[in-house]
């Protein structure tokens, strides 16, 4: 009796570290496949490009308002020659 309990509490073992290894494997194969990495490449490249944008647009702010301080301050010593 003791036998056949360790026999199935053995099968039942294998067969569980058996469905575990195959269903990571299948988690891990999907994680490299061609369509997730062109996806996960895809969105990579659309963040990359929205903060290029970003910092576009933060560099033309910035230009226009160091602009408009020079204009005031060469204004402003104009006025008082």
């Amino acid at each position: 009796m003791k036998r056949l309990f360790w026999l199935a509490l053995g099968l039942g073992a294998g067969a569980a570290g058996a469905i575990m290894t195959a269903r990571f494997a299948r988690r891990q194969m999907d994680k490299v496949a061609p369509s997730t990495l062109a996806r996960e490449a895809r969105g990579g490249l659309l963040d990359l490009s929205r903060r290029v944008s970003e910092s576009m647009e933060e560099g033309r702010r910035a230009m226009q308002e160091k602009e408009e301080q020079l204009r005031r301050e060469s204004g402003e010593s104009r006025k008082l020659d």
